[in-house]
């Protein structure tokens, strides 16, 4: 799929922000430690959680993916991973979390190695120091481009993560979830899927004691068999990126049911760029548990903040929502400094936007410096192979003047569902095309 633009338009109205892509495929994970069926709520029809479920089905598991967006799970007496579907799971970094739950049930088998957004060297170390302490051994196959697990006595451990890693501190939560007594994780990841996956694991019986902070104590069980109902909350990125296309188009927008609490320094920041907005009174998401709030961007006279913009650990920037400030800065008069640390090789692609007309620089694989405002105009560009970056590029198109096309978009395809049809009906001019 393609997407034909024709910019210079502003966008007005409201947009209701979706269910997480990141919190919907950790539930679908954990519902392998059910051994009752799990229900999962309203979740987004995006090709992540698509090629999840493809793989689910693959080894035995029974999916209804009812109209109204639930998920209804049973799963098999037995696991069969004879026949996985390797080319789903190749798709999806989310694979390396089907290791935990398999290991409850298996003593030794393979999965396919992960693939995922093309963000450079990204390690599964976290998940495999945290495992080992288990007593879950997760080893690669270059050769085979599989990775095999050993599963020993599974036993309670003190576990510090060296690396505050979202996948690894989730597979390592499903690990101690049916380890029966007390595993302390430190060290760990406090974003918001893992905070959603916590509260899934709770509604299955397993106390986690410190949810949002960077020590989780898991009170494990023995097991889990019973009628769950999860609810995967909303998505601070896609709320972020609504952000992004507003101030970028200088357009006024509303944007509903936001999680506040995961984005309050990324509102911080944008208010340092003098970007106006409003925002509405908190109240709680499905799972009772998640503040939200609507927020209504307004048209503003951005300039360049008065400190470099990084992403940092919960509660900071999230590392998803960094790249969301490049089409910003290239509106914003002065110089902005945007220093992506976490990942070795996605900055570079931030530089895609000079295509369109935008002045950018990489001063080294980390840091990018924008210089604005600088005006868009149409460009003919593939979409990089990484969620994030593709989606800067149509925000970059939305603002452009004159017509563009973004090619290959699955890579945004992976975590948004049905955007042009929504970005429409702000009053984009936007097509899918062949």
């Amino acid at each position: 799929m393609n997407y034909h633009v024709i910019g210079g338009k502003k966008l007005s109205g409201e947009v209701t922000t979706n269910i997480s892509k990141n919190a919907a495929v950790a539930l679908l994970c954990a519902s392998l430690l059910n051994r009752g069926t799990t229900t999962l709520k309203r979740m987004p029809r995006i090709e992540e959680v698509k090629r999840i479920l493809e793989v689910l089905k693959s080894i035995g598991v029974t999916v209804d993916w009812k109209e109204g967006g639930d998920i209804v799970i049973t799963p098999p007496a037995t696991f069969d991973l004879s026949h996985i579907d390797r080319e789903a799971a190749v798709r999806t970094r989310s694979i390396a979390m089907f290791v935990a739950p398999l290991a409850h049930v298996l003593t030794s088998f393979d999965l396919p190695a992960p693939a995922g957004c093309d963000l450079g060297k990204r390690t599964l170390g976290p998940h495999v120091d945290a495992l080992a302490r288990m007593g879950i051994t997760l080893q690669g196959d270059e050769e085979k481009h599989t990775y095999h697990v050993e599963v020993a006595d599974k036993h309670l451990a003190e576990i510090v993560m060296y690396e505050a890693s979202n996948t690894g501190t989730e597979n390592t939560l499903m690990a101690a979830a049916k380890i029966p007594g007390v595993t302390t994780i430190k060290f760990a990841s406090a974003d918001y899927m893992v905070q959603d996956l916590c509260f899934f694991l709770e509604r299955c019986g397993v106390k986690i004691d410190g949810i949002g902070t960077s020590t989780l104590v898991v009170h494990g069980v023995d097991d889990i068999n019973a009628d769950i109902v999860g609810y995967p909350s909303e998505d601070p990125i896609e709320s972020m990126f609504f952000f992004s296309a507003a101030a970028t188009t200088g357009s006024e927008l509303t944007v509903r049911r936001c999680p506040i609490d995961m984005l309050e320094l990324e509102l911080l920041t944008l208010e340092s760029m003098g970007l106006s907005y409003d925002r509405g009174a908190k109240y709680l998401a499905e799972n009772g548990q998640t503040h939200l709030a609507d927020i209504v961007i307004k048209p503003s006279t951005l300039i360049a903040p008065p400190e470099k913009i990084s992403e940092r650990p919960f509660p900071g920037i999230n590392a998803d929502n960094l790249p969301f400030f490049v089409p910003i800065a290239t509106q914003a008069v002065g110089t902005t400094l945007i220093h992506d640390w976490m990942y070795d090789g996605r900055a570079h692609w931030f530089t895609e936007i000079n295509k369109l007309g935008a002045k950018t620089t990489l001063l080294d694989p980390h840091r990018v410096e924008v210089e604005g405002p600088t005006p868009l105009h149409g460009a003919d560009i593939k979409a990089p192979p990484a969620l994030r970056p593709a989606t800067i590029l149509l925000i970059g198109m939305l603002a452009a003047e004159g017509e563009s096309t973004l090619r290959d978009v699955y890579p945004i395809n992976r975590g948004y569902e049905n955007l042009h049809q929504r970005l429409k009906a702000l009053g984009a001019s936007i097509e899918a095309v062949e």
